[in-house]
C-alpha cells in the first residue's frame, strides 16, 4: 500500500522561495512517474511538473516554468519541488502523486496514488 505525504508549504512573502517534498512509502510494482499538481479555490486542478523516475525525463507547465524545479532523491524515496520567484497566483494546495510510465500534466486519471496536499500561500 503506498502512501504518499507532502510537506515544506507555508506563508511566503511575494519573490520568495519553497522547497516542497514529496515521500514515498510501501511498495507498489509498474510505477515510475511522480507529478506535482495544485488546485487553487475556484481554479481546476493543474499539472505543474512531473518527473520520470525510470530515465530522469521531466517536464513543466507554462505557468512555472523557469521558476519551479523537479529532483528526485531515490535513496530517500523522495521527490521535491523547489520554488522560486513566487507569486500570488501560485497560492494553491500542492499534492504529489504517483502515475505508471507516461509523464503527463495532462491526463491526471493516469495517476494513480495522491498525496494529501500541502498549503502555500504567497501574500504579502
Amino acid at each position: 500500500q503506498l502512501q504518499l505525504v507532502e510537506s515544506g508549504g507555508g506563508l511566503v512573502q511575494p519573490g520568495g522561495s519553497l522547497r516542497l517534498s514529496c515521500v514515498a512509502s510501501g511498495n507498489i510494482l509498474d510505477h515510475y512517474v511522480i507529478g506535482w499538481f495544485r488546485q487553487a479555490p475556484g481554479k481546476e486542478r493543474e499539472g505543474i511538473s512531473c518527473i520520470r523516475v525510470s530515465d530522469g525525463r521531466s517536464y513543466y507547465a507554462d505557468s512555472i516554468k523557469g521558476r519551479f524545479t523537479i529532483s528526485g532523491d531515490n535513496a530517500k524515496n523522495t521527490v521535491y519541488l523547489q520554488m522560486n520567484s513566487l507569486k500570488t497566483e501560485d497560492t494553491a494546495v500542492y499534492s504529489c502523486a504517483v502515475g505508471r510510465d507516461v509523464c503527463s500534466l495532462r491526463r491526471h486519471d493516469w495517476y494513480d496514488y495522491w498525496g494529501q496536499g500541502t498549503q502555500v500561500t504567497v501574500s504579502s
